[in-house]
This record gives structure tokens, C-alpha cells and sequence, in this order.
């Protein structure tokens, strides 16, 4: 299994192949080869600043030898206007490296950016927001990255690091106690340490899940915030809760009122707009 520096050494991989091709003609035409210079990261709107880290990756990636001077970091508030961090270095590379880094920047931001609006919105209950795998082909590991970075929780990264069982995998299977059953069957067989979560459809999977045992999650799918409050109440603490689907800014709060631990929100990631940023000469 790659890690995650590996993975974004990947993704940057494939992002300057589709950009750069055989080479930035526009600035090799233009640019001295021996031109310095210096450029700086202008914050346009307001929002949680996400991807500095990652500038850094991109920026060296092309010249090693271009040096940053970061002034806001990852995770921090931001206004129209602020200064993130100024890089200097060959011409050329600050300006093969621009786009890039501002796609990544901007992504991740914006994840963070709506991350933070969601999560603000449960102040003072314990629940947590979570996101999904609705995320954009080769980023979810920067996605995700930009989830926490905004005050939210990662769920699971992939396919791999839990077992989810969804209302096709019963559908599929036969019934809800055969899919928890073959589920813990292999982790035991395969020597795998994973959580079990299941999702329901009504309060009585609830009652079949706990009545089977050995799950350490249940996902309430599409209840309404008033379901959602007897299924808490049903499960009592016995495993974390974690409510799913058809969820707004507008309804968050009522659900987190109903006393779950965890709400997935798929919106953070499939459907943000880009904090706008860009990175100039001075």
C-alpha cells in the first residue's frame, strides 16, 4: 500500500504530464533561463487557508532550489488580501509551478472553507461531521487532508481501512445478520483488525443489528431528525451512531440536536467551489 507522501507524489506526477507536456513554451520563450524572481500567494475571498504543505511539495517538485517564506499556515482563518507566502526563485519555475499549486491551493481551501461553515454549525454538541468517498478521482487523500483541516473528521479513506456495510452489500447477501456475519467471518479468517459499520434503513435493523452484536457503528440512512432521535435512543450508546443522507446546512443542526456522534456530508467534497486565490510577481 503506497503512503500518503507517495500518493501525492503521484497525483503531482500526473497533474505537470497533463500541463506541462514537453515543455511551457510560452515561458521559454519569454523567460531568460537565468531570470530570478519572486511571487507571492494573494488570498482573494475569505475562508480556512488549506494546501500551503502541499505548495511547498509542488513548488520543489519543479526546482528544488526555490525558496518559501510562509506566513499563514494550514488550517488558519483568512481574508481577501492576505499574504500566505512568498516564493523566489528561477523565473521559469515559479511560473511552470503557478497553476498547478493554485488548482491543488484552491481545492483544498474550498474543502476546508466548507468544512469549517458545517462543522461551526454543531457548536456546543458532541457531534462530529464527517466526509465521504465523493471525492475527486486522485485527490482524496488533499481532499481529505483539506476535511481536517477545517475542523472536520475523516471517515474511512478508502475501500481498504473499513468495512462499510451498505444497504447493497444486504441487499446482495441475503439479509443484514448474513452480511455483519460474512464480515466479521473474514476479518477473522484474513487476520483483519477493521471497524464494522452498518447502515439501516428503519428502526428495526436497528434492533437486528444489535440484537447480532458485533458492530462497532450504525449509519441511519435518509431518517428524518425525529427518527433519527428514537434510533439514538434504540442504540443507547451501545455503538457510535452516525446519521447519512439528505443532509443540508439547513437541517445539520437538528440532527446533531437528535444526539448523534457522527453526520457524513458528502457536500464537502463533491460539490465546493474553489477558495480564490492567486500567485503574483512583486
Amino acid at each position: 500500500m503506497k503512503t500518503t507522501d507517495e500518493l501525492i507524489d503521484d497525483l503531482l506526477n500526473l497533474a505537470f504530464a497533463e500541463d506541462l507536456g514537453d515543455g511551457d513554451h510560452t515561458t521559454l520563450s519569454t523567460i531568460p533561463a537565468d531570470a530570478m524572481g519572486r511571487s507571492r500567494l494573494i488570498i482573494k475571498e475569505d475562508g480556512i487557508l488549506a494546501g500551503v504543505d502541499v505548495a511547498e511539495k509542488v513548488l520543489h517538485k519543479v526546482d528544488p532550489s526555490i525558496k518559501m517564506e510562509v506566513f499563514i499556515k494550514d488550517g488558519a482563518e483568512v481574508k481577501k488580501g492576505d499574504i500566505a507566502f512568498t516564493a523566489e526563485g528561477p523565473v521559469r519555475s515559479l511560473l511552470i509551478a503557478e497553476r498547478t499549486m493554485l488548482n491543488i491551493m484552491q481545492r483544498m481551501s474550498g474543502v476546508a472553507t466548507m468544512t469549517r461553515k458545517y462543522q461551526d454549525e454543531l457548536k456546543g454538541l458532541h457531534t462530529r461531521v464527517l466526509d465521504t468517498r465523493k471525492t475527486t478521482p486522485g485527490m482524496r487523500i488533499l481532499e481529505k487532508q483539506g476535511v481536517k483541516l477545517g475542523g472536520g473528521t475523516n471517515h474511512r479513506i478508502g475501500l481498504f481501512d473499513m468495512i462499510l456495510i451498505k444497504d447493497n452489500h444486504i441487499d446482495f447477501a441475503g439479509d443484514i445478520e448474513k452480511a455483519i456475519q460474512r464480515a466479521q467471518d473474514y476479518c477473522k479468517a484474513n487476520n483483519k483488525d477493521l471497524k464494522i459499520e452498518v447502515e439501516v434503513r428503519s428502526l428495526d435493523d436497528i434492533r437486528r443489528v444489535l440484537a447480532h452484536g458485533g458492530v462497532d457503528r450504525i449509519m441511519f440512512d435518509n431518517f428524518t431528525p425525529e427518527l433519527t432521535k428514537e434510533a439514538v435512543a434504540l442504540v443507547d450508546g451501545k455503538v457510535e451512531t452516525e446519521s447519512s443522507g439528505g443532509i443540508t446546512l439547513e437541517n445539520l443542526r437538528a440532527y446533531g440536536e437528535a444526539g448523534v456522534d457522527f453526520i457524513s456530508v458528502g457536500a464537502l467534497t463533491h460539490s465546493v467551489k474553489g477558495l480564490d486565490m492567486s500567485f503574483k510577481a512583486f
